[in-house]
């Protein structure tokens, strides 16, 4: 397998010429490096003006190797060829390396090159490339490798300080100036005298302004050649990681239309995979095409906040965290999810998650340049104070499940901790539903606290300042985090809104919309082959008053005919509601009730579920309701639903949404599948019976996989 390794651009703020003194002091030995035994000239030669000068040389090289696998290969130390090409006239010099030892098994090979800096030419640049191919070596191929990259590693860090000693040791010497190189006079006489330096002016200034370059000439925070900028704005990186990126950035450069993303975003990517140059490429250029796509590089200066956010969201910005990280916090047990949903959309949501994402990307380069170090990611806070069952409504955690979906595939690396305080008991039912989405590096940054225990040793104090913990948590700030509210049914979109929204998961998959006329209810066929299945519903009574019922038969129900209207002559008044209990059935024996009748009130929303305790067919049935009406009322003629039809008053609306979950999944003990009205204040005894007495055992047994829960809370 062939590695390839390259170092990012060093800069030196001295000229060429005194870089280049610096470097001939490594030859023959350099006792800054003790595996560089030694060093021999095989061939030199030199351009008849003198401008070019090729060196060969033989260099003896102890590697740190294991003795047993010194001896096995045969030899005590290994044996490189270097040519140098120093250029005068040019201000460069070029070296290649490969190995004369083990060639056949291994293929070593480096390039590096010393240059004057391109905007600056009172300064130096120096980077190095390597490759190493190895096909085999005794067996130990890993180790060799292993061994070969510590040694490149090494060498890496040592070389600028090298340069740096001896460019010392020449100013303790009184060297500090030598003059460029300048062609030779007329007739072939190449004299020191005539090497002068260069006079003028740089960008318009005058020649004494040069006598400090670097009061002259900073590097700006966005100069990608400096190894300085690497270590200020990116954090420590290994040769390796930092070749990674480098050579990532220069793929990008060559490759991508359009803008590059700033060096700490590739960074992120890498991290996610790594380091694997392959993966990261990949995962990077889907994310760089979504961003294209859904124009989110913009998103922060063309986005309009609804207002009703700002009402009911119940999360912002709140200083930092101890590491200068900065802090989000989210009330995400006060907020009504179902509400937000209902009456904004699912796209509205998102967009509302990636403007945070981009503005804590924002807040992060602030906080590095306030703080002077890395700041790469942001710590978010969630408390979990009145997480209840109405967040765990199926449509609302489909939305937050797309949510996170999006955010883990396009913000990695964004989030450096996640404190979840006041986790209750119904938590776990949650987290095994997010769980399976969640990338295993960002799961390990997951911090969870039951009850009061994040007031103690290792908990919230060790992560922000005791000075900044919100009111609503026992501190002393004041969080200007607006408490969640209810939203109003009236700011609920409309079934009709819904249906027109081209995008919006909710129309497209979720929910549906039904009318219900009197005499002719809705219904829904539903088949279960796995006995302790659970069919789960959430509807809203937009217009009117229904009954809702839910039936069993072990036989299916036969699909109506076709003409059973035609044969009264009327055909013009549109679509009637397909019943799909036969009129010929008896109640008790070829179909029986297995929910107690549900009476809704208009503008009420439902949510609830039923434990299946046999396969067959069920039927989730709709009706409309009277004072007069019955839950039991024998099945309507034909006739009585179209003298029904004439009447408009005699018809009901709905939005409706079921599933039905597997048995192997949750086989009906989560707290969460309860049957509930309106504000959950009522409970469906008969749906939820069977599941009470198996609750504890479940949510106990997934507590311990997968989330610690305190058992005091």
């Amino acid at each position: 397998m062939v590695q390839q390794y390259q170092s990012p651009v060093r800069v030196y703020n001295q000229p060429f010429e005194l870089i280049m003194a610096a470097y001939a002091r490594r030859f023959p030995k350099c006792p800054l490096i003790p595996l560089f035994v030694d060093s021999e000239i095989l061939n030199q030669s030199e351009s008849k003006d003198g401008s070019v000068v090729v060196t060969e040389r033989r260099c003896t090289i102890d590697i740190e190797a294991p003795r047993l696998l010194k001896r096995i290969a045969g030899v005590e130390y290994l044996y490189f060829i270097q040519k140098n090409t120093l250029n005068r006239r040019d201000r460069t010099l070029h070296i290649e390396v490969h190995n004369e030892t083990f060639s056949s098994r291994v293929i070593v090979r480096e390039c590096c090159s010393y240059m004057a800096h391109p905007e600056n030419q009172d300064w130096t640049c120096f980077e190095q490339t390597a490759s190493m191919d190895m096909k085999s070596f005794f067996g130990f191929e890993s180790t060799a490798e292993r061994i070969a990259m510590k040694q490149y590693a090494s060498s890496i860090k040592k070389g600028k300080e090298i340069i740096e000693y001896y460019l010392r040791e020449l100013e303790g010497e009184g060297v500090t100036y030598i003059p460029r190189w300048v062609p030779p006079v007329e007739g072939g006489l190449l004299s020191a005298d005539r090497a002068v330096p260069v006079s003028g002016a740089i960008d318009g200034l005058p020649a004494k302004d040069l006598a400090n370059p670097t009061e002259l000439m900073v590097c700006p925070a966005d100069d990608k050649l400096d190894a300085d900028y690497i270590r200020r704005y990116l954090g420590d990186l290994t040769p390796l990681q930092e070749s990674c990126l480098i050579r990532l950035r220069q793929w990008l450069q060559e490759t991508h239309k359009g803008k590059i993303p700033k060096d700490q975003h590739v960074l992120r990517f890498l991290r996610a995979r790594d380091f694997n140059m392959d993966k990261a490429r990949e995962f990077l250029c889907q994310s760089l095409t979504w961003r294209k796509q859904h124009q989110v590089d913009f998103l922060l200066d063309t986005w309009e906040h609804p207002h009703l956010l700002q009402d009911y969201y119940t999360g912002g910005w709140h200083h930092h965290d101890r590491d200068g990280r900065p802090l989000y916090v989210l009330r995400f047990g006060q907020m009504d999810t179902k509400g937000l949903v209902r009456a904004l959309g699912e796209e509205v949501l998102l967009r509302k998650v990636l403007s945070i994402n981009e503005e804590g990307l924002k807040r992060c380069e602030e906080n590095t340049r306030v703080f002077g170090r890395p700041i790469r990611c942001w710590t978010c806070l969630v408390d979990l104070e009145g997480l209840n069952m109405r967040h765990l409504w199926r449509p609302g955690v489909k939305a937050l499940l797309r949510i996170i979906e999006v955010v883990e595939a396009n913000y990695p690396e964004t989030l450096g901790c996640l404190l979840i305080l006041r986790a209750p008991r119904v938590f776990p039912v949650l987290w095994t539903l997010i769980r399976p989405l969640i990338h295993e590096n960002t799961r390990k940054k997951f911090l969870i606290y039951a009850g009061r225990d994040y007031q103690g040793p290792g908990g919230l104090l060790d992560y922000i300042d005791t000075d900044i913990v919100p009111d609503f948590l026992g501190g002393d700030c004041m969080c200007d985090i607006p408490e969640g509210i209810a939203v109003p049914k009236s700011l609920y979109r409309t079934a009709e809104e819904l249906e027109n929204e081209e995008n919006c998961l909710l129309s497209d998959s979720i929910y549906k919309s039904a009318s219900i006329f009197k005499g002719a209810p809705y219904e829904v066929l539903i088949e279960i082959t796995e006995a302790s299945s659970v069919i789960t519903w959430d509807f809203d009574v937009s217009k009117g008053d229904v009954l809702f019922n839910i039936y069993h038969s072990k036989r299916a129900p036969q699909p109506p005919k076709k003409d059973s209207l035609g044969a009264h002559g009327i055909t013009t008044l549109g679509a009637v509601n397909a019943q799909l209990i036969d009129k010929s059935w008896v109640l008790g024996k070829d179909y029986g009730m297995v929910e107690k009748a549900l009476t809704c009130r208009e503008g009420e929303s439902v949510q609830g579920s039923h434990i299946t305790c046999w396969p067959g067919f069920y039927i989730l049935q709709w009706r409309f309701h009277s004072s007069a009406a019955s839950a039991t009322s024998s099945l309507p003629r034909v006739d009585d639903v179209l003298a029904n039809l004439q009447v408009s008053s005699h018809k009901c609306k709905i939005m409706y949404y079921t599933e039905v979950l597997g048995s192997h999944d949750f086989r009906g003990s989560m707290t969460s599948l309860k049957s509930c009205q309106s504000g959950f204040s009522q409970l469906s005894a008969a749906t939820t019976s069977s599941s009470q007495s198996r609750a504890s055992s479940t949510v106990s047994r997934v507590t311990e996989g997968q989330v610690l829960i305190s058992s005091s809370h």
